[in-house]
This record gives C-alpha cells, structure tokens and sequence, in this order.
C-alpha cells in the first residue's frame, strides 16, 4: 500500500514517521513548504519525533513530503490530520477539514481508505466526509470507505506516544470500520474498534471534556484553599492516598495546548444546537479562562508586600509553553499572563530552554538566559512552565520573590519568598 498524512503538525508528522517504520511507502502533505522542506531534509521540527528516525527513513525514501495534492491519486490509504482550532467566538472551525475535503472529493477513487483524526463534532464526519466524496457516483462502504479514528497525542510523553496508545476506529458503515482497523492494524500496538464514526468523535471529547472538568474543579479549590489559608498542594496529596474513589488532579494558571481548551467546545457548540446547554463544560471553561488574572492578582499582593508597585517592576517568566518539556505554545496561559503584566506596566521578560522566541498573542520576544544576576534583579519570578532542563535550584538560591504556580519549588532550599497558586 501506498498510504498517506495529510497535515504534518504534531499529529501528522509522528504518524507519517509511524506509517514509515510499519514498512509502508508515505507521502507527507501540507501547504506550509517550510514543513515540507524540513522533512525531506530529515530534520524534526517537532520534539516528539526522533531526528534519527526521520533522516533514516527519509534517507531510504520511505517516507517523503509534498504540497502536492496531486500525491492523493497515488495512494490507497489517507489520514486527515488539519487543526480544528475555535473561532474568536468560540465556535468551531472546521475549514482546514473543508479545504481537505475540496482537495480530496475530485480525486477520490475506488478503494481508498479515508480515516479523519482531527478533533471536531460529533457528526462531522458523516455529515461533512461523506455528502462531497458520495457525490463523484463512488458508493461509501463499497467503493471507499471512510472512518474517524481520534488522535491521542500528548507531547512530551515519553511512556505513551503513538504506536503504544491504543486507537479507537469508528467506520460510517461496518465495512469501512472493518477496512479502517484492519490498515490501522499494522501500524498501532492496539486498535479499538468502536459501532460507529459518530462514536469515535465521541469518544475523544469526552476524554478532554473530562480533563477540563476535573482541572476546572482543582483550579477552582485553589482558589478557595488562598481564600482558606490552605496549601492546595499538600491537600490534594493528602487526598490522593486514599486508594479508591479519587483521582488526583493538580491546578496550573490556566489550560494550555490544542486540545484541552478548545475540544470541550466543540461538544458544547454541537449541543447547543439540539436546544442543550453543556453547563460542566461552560463553567469549567470559564474558571480555567480566568487563573492567568488569578496569578496576576498574586503577583500584585505579593509586589504590594514588598512595598512595589508592578508598574516598573522587572518580572522573569520561567516557563512560556503550555506544559512541561515541550515547545508548544498554543493556548498557553503564559502568554495570557505576560501581556496582563505588560498592560500593568510591568517589564516582562521570560525564559524557556525550548522556546527560543515567541511570536504569538500579540507578543514578539526572545528568550532570555537565566543566570544568578537576571534572577537576583528581578522583583518577581513566575514559574508557569516546570520543564526539567530548568535548574530550580539556582532559582532558589538567587531570586527575592517567586510565585510559584507549579509547586516547583517544593523540596528546594530557597531564602525567597515563595507564594504558591
């Protein structure tokens, strides 16, 4: 079979490099030629994927990459995997998988396996997919057959990455669910298959939604614990000893990523339209929205401590992705929480081993080093990211006051303040 990814981001370019070491010939496509270009050099831009593994498999041309849509006539198997990001309203948008699908439909022929992973409504692919590709006269389950399977990615996981995560596979008939586990058999350790592909879109908002829910209800016990005079920390640990009926959650200054803030949204939006108001959903949303102001709030009264004002005060910002080892800074709350400093006045400048520079939000900054003279001349310090490349002893050792939004400096010897979320 020749098989492949269409959209090279941190979904498609793991699985491209997944689909290569199964044995199968892949072609990568994507309208960024900057990703192209990476690729058929052999050099990862994504943390994830193995430069090694990369150039090897690029090197013996099993793997390639294109902006070519052209290359879809030349293969029997194609993975969707576009972003799905949510509009400034908070609706879903969907039209990288509307541009796919204008790409694919007229080049659609007998045989081809169609399995959509980006995250979206449940619905979507019965009521998007199939109408266009049914109307060049081919018949679904007979003459192509099309699938969702929802991708599992969580970068800078280094238990659980593509292949040993089990995939689920819903299929718009039996046929095509059969067809879709069958191929997707050869490449993943375990495949789940479900009744259906509205199932499958189920099933992968349910998994974030129940990961916003709980991180919404932790956030908001962070705030009752500062209300309380408690250590949040030291009572979630204390929870979590108890071997059943409890599930240990910690808080953060917000929800980062492409996932976890944005897919609860697409349940919420499909249900709103059936008349149903999702209302875990929209208050989990609304309390992990506001822990950036939150952390400011915290920066401001322990500035105020101090006999400071954060109008002119240097803040160093350690950590700007939105979790711990990777350079992904999509949805981080970092970011929310330099430009709320910035329009208090605040000069903000931040550290991250794997952001070299920022450009997103509005923000347009480079990162700095982290020495003991940065840290002792700044009147604040604010951990948002706990990478572990970061010596949080030396932060320590040289900072006068640290807010603490990661417990990261529990254990560590330190003559700072220290205010935790």
């Amino acid at each position: 079979m020749n098989v492949g990814v269409i959209g090279l981001g941190y979904v498609g370019l793991p699985l491209l490099v997944e689909l290569g070491k199964a044995g199968f010939k892949a072609v990568g496509i994507d309208i960024d030629m900057s990703k192209v270009d990476s690729i058929n050099r052999g050099i990862s831009y994504i943390d994830d994927v193995d430069k090694d593994d990369l150039e090897q498999l690029v090197a013996a041309g099993t793997i390639s990459a294109t902006t070519d849509w052209d290359a879809i006539t030349k293969l029997d198997a194609i993975s969707i995997c576009v972003p799905t990001p949510l509009r400034k309203t908070k609706d879903p948008d969907i039209s990288f998988i509307v541009n796919t699908v204008e790409q694919i439909a007229p080049r659609l022929r007998k045989g081809h396996i169609i399995i959509l992973e980006s995250t979206t409504y449940p619905g979507t692919t019965e009521e998007l997919l199939l109408p266009d590709f049914e109307k060049s006269g081919l018949k679904v389950g007979q003459d192509f057959f099309l699938a969702f399977s929802p991708e599992r990615v969580d970068p800078g996981n280094t238990k659980f990455h593509t292949k040993n995560t089990p995939k689920i596979v819903g299929g718009c008939t039996a046929e095509c669910g059969k067809k879709a586990v069958e191929y997707y058999s050869r490449i993943f350790d375990e495949v789940v298959p479900v009744s259906s592909a509205r199932c499958a879109e189920m099933v992968k908002l349910l998994e974030n939604t129940f990961r916003s829910v709980n991180i919404g209800l932790v956030n908001e016990v962070a705030v009752m614990c500062d209300k309380l005079g408690l250590n949040v920390w030291e009572v979630i640990d204390a929870a979590a000893t108890k071997p059943f009926g409890f599930m240990k959650f910690y808080p953060g200054p917000g929800l980062g990523g492409h996932c976890i803030p944005i897919d609860p949204h697409y349940l919420s939006w499909k249900l709103k339209a059936l008349n149903y108001n999702a209302r875990f959903i929209e208050l989990a949303s609304e309390i992990n929205s506001h822990m950036p102001e939150f952390v400011v709030d915290k920066v401001i009264h322990a500035l105020n401590d101090a006999e400071k004002s954060v109008k002119g005060s240097h803040i160093l910002m350690i950590g700007v992705a939105y979790k711990a080892d990777v350079n992904d800074v999509r949805e981080s709350p970092a970011l929310d929480i330099i430009s709320l400093l910035q329009n208090l006045g605040a000069k903000v400048e931040y550290h991250d081993p794997h952001v070299p520079e920022l450009h997103e939000h509005g923000l347009d900054m480079k990162c700095v080093t982290m020495d003991n003279q940065r840290l002792s001349a700044a009147d604040c310090v604010i951990i948002t990211t706990q990478h572990a490349k970061i010596d949080f002893k030396e932060i320590g050792a040289a900072s006068k006051l640290i807010i603490d939004t990661r417990n990261a400096m529990k254990n560590v010897p330190t003559n700072a303040q220290v205010v935790l979320l």
